[in-house]
C-alpha cells in the first residue's frame, strides 16, 4: 500500500532560520514517522530581493529547486524575475503555477500550509481547484496583525472558511479565528508546539557572559513589536532605581525595520549601559545562553507558542511571561512561573523584583517548569495531535474522533 502523499507549504525551512521553519521541520519529522510521504514547498509571498536583483539587471526564470532532508523532500520555489516593474501578483501567479506543476507531477492526498498570511490562501485555492483537502495552520502574526489589513481580511477570511481543518498554537488564536468565521468551530482546534529534550551541560561558553553582572535578565528572539521590549526596559528603569543591579540579557537582535524605533526606546530608557545585545547567532549559542540567566522574561503583547519559551523551560529558568495567547495557557502562575498582565511595566517590574530577591523561589519555579515541559510538551503529545487531525481530514480516523476530543488531548495535559 502507497503512503498516503502530503505538501506542507512554509515560508521557511532549515537551514532557515526562524521559528516557523523550525516548528515545521519537526511536524514533517513526525508525519514521516507516521507513516507518510512528505513534501515540502518553500517558498516566500515578499518580494524584495527579487525586486533588488531587477533593479541590478539581473533576471532569471521561475524555479524550482528539490532535494531530500532526512526523509523529507524539499521543494524551494523561485519566481522569474522579469521586470522592474513586476507587481506582487506577477510573482504569486508564478508559484502558483509552479506548485501546481508539483501536483501533477506528485498527485498529493493532502496540502498543509503553515502561515495563513503567506502560504495559506494560495496553498487553499491550488488545493480546491486539484479537489485536494487542505489543512491551514495559524501561528500568530497572521491573525495578531494581518487581519486588520484591508487587503488581506478577506482573503484570510476566506481561506478560513474553505478550509477542511484548521489548527491553532493557542486558544486565543482560535477564538479570533471562531468569531472573524463561526462556521469553522467543528473543524478547528488548538495545541501547542513541542520541544525535543535538550541538555545544557556541554554547551561551549558563550562570547558575551563576562559582560553579565547582577541579576541576569534575559529573553530570546528576533525582538520586534510584539516581543514587549518597552516594558522590559522600563521595568529595568525600576529596578535599577530600586537599587537591584541587573544585567538585560537580549539573545539575539532587532528587526532591521524596526532597528531605529528600538534603539531610540533603548537611549530613552536609560539603561543602554545595563544591555547586553548579543546579535543574530546560532541556535547553539543562544541555548547557551540560558543557564547564565536568573530569569528568562518574555513580556510579549502577543507571541503565538514561542519556541524561546519552551527552551526556557528545559533550562529550568524561573519565567515571567505574559497572559497571551500560549504564555499565559502554558505558564500556571506562582507553579511554573510568574505570569503579568501584558503592556504593564508595574506589574513586571514587581515580579522581576520579587524573583531577584528570591533565589529559591526562582529554583523552585524553574525545576517546574521543566517537569511540565518534558511532560506535557514532548514530541509525543504533538505527534498524537497531528495523527488525529490527519485521520480526521484524510477520513481514515475512527468516526468518534472530532475536534472536541483533539482539544480533549491538550485539556487532559492540564
Amino acid at each position: 500500500m502507497n503512503r498516503p502523499k502530503v505538501c506542507l507549504t512554509t515560508l521557511e525551512f532549515p537551514p532557515d532560520v526562524g521559528g516557523v521553519g523550525e516548528s515545521v521541520y519537526r511536524i514533517a519529522q513526525m508525519l514521516v514517522s507516521l507513516g507518510y510521504e512528505v513534501h515540502v514547498a518553500v517558498f516566500r509571498a515578499i518580494f524584495r530581493p527579487e525586486r533588488a536583483q531587477a533593479e541590478l539587471g539581473q533576471f532569471r526564470r521561475a524555479s524550482c529547486q528539490t532535494s531530500q532532508q532526512n526523509g523529507i523532500t524539499v521543494h524551494r520555489l523561485k519566481p522569474a524575475v522579469r521586470s522592474t516593474v513586476a507587481k506582487e501578483q506577477d510573482y504569486l501567479s508564478d508559484l502558483y503555477d509552479l506548485l501546481n506543476t508539483l501536483q501533477h507531477q506528485h498527485q498529493f492526498d493532502l496540502f498543509h500550509a503553515f502561515f495563513i498570511n503567506e502560504m495559506g490562501f494560495l496553498t487553499t485555492l491550488l488545493a480546491k481547484e486539484n479537489g485536494v483537502p487542505v489543512i491551514n495552520s495559524i501561528r500568530g502574526a497572521d491573525l495578531h496583525k494581518h487581519i486588520f489589513s484591508p487587503s488581506l481580511h478577506s482573503q484570510i477570511t476566506w481561506t478560513l472558511a474553505q478550509s477542511d481543518w484548521i489548527t491553532f498554537v493557542s486558544r486565543d488564536l482560535m477564538q479570533r479565528a471562531r468569531v472573524l468565521v463561526p462556521e469553522i468551530q467543528p473543524r478547528s482546534s488548538a495545541f501547542w508546539n513541542s520541544i525535543t529534550p535538550l541538555e545544557f551541560d556541554h554547551l561551549p561558553t558563550p562570547t558575551l557572559v563576562d559582560r553579565l553582572k547582577g541579576t541576569v535578565i534575559g529573553s530570546v528572539g528576533s525582538f520586534r513589536d510584539k516581543k514587549g521590549l518597552e516594558y522590559l526596559l522600563e521595568a529595568g528603569k525600576i529596578l535599577r532605581d530600586a537599587q537591584i543591579e541587573i544585567t538585560l540579557l537580549f539573545v539575539g537582535d532587532f528587526v532591521e525595520k524596526e532597528r531605529g524605533y528600538w534603539e531610540q526606546e533603548l537611549h530613552h530608557s536609560g539603561m543602554a549601559d545595563q544591555v547586553v545585545i548579543t546579535g543574530k547567532i546560532s541556535r547553539t549559542e543562544a541555548l547557551a545562553y540560558l543557564p547564565y540567566m536568573d530569569i528568562f522574561a518574555i513580556p510579549s503583547i502577543h507571541d503565538g507558542c514561542p519556541n524561546a519559551l519552551l527552551e526556557a523551560m528545559l533550562a529550568a529558568r524561573a519565567i515571567v511571561g505574559t497572559h497571551v495567547d500560549a504564555i499565559g495557557e502554558i505558564l500556571t502562575d506562582e507553579v511554573t512561573g510568574l505570569v503579568v498582565k501584558p503592556f504593564s511595566s508595574p506589574d513586571l517590574a514587581a515580579a522581576l523584583k520579587r524573583l531577584s530577591e528570591q533565589p529559591h523561589l526562582r529554583q523552585q519555579l524553574g525545576i517546574a517548569a521543566r517537569e511540565q515541559v518534558l511532560r506535557q510538551l514532548a514530541p509525543a503529545v504533538e505527534q498524537e495531535n497531528w495523527r488525529q487531525v490527519y485521520h480526521q481530514v484524510l477520513g481514515t480516523s475512527p468516526a468518534n474522533i472530532s475536534a472536541k476530543s483533539i482539544e480533549l488531548s491538550l485539556n487532559r495535559s492540564h
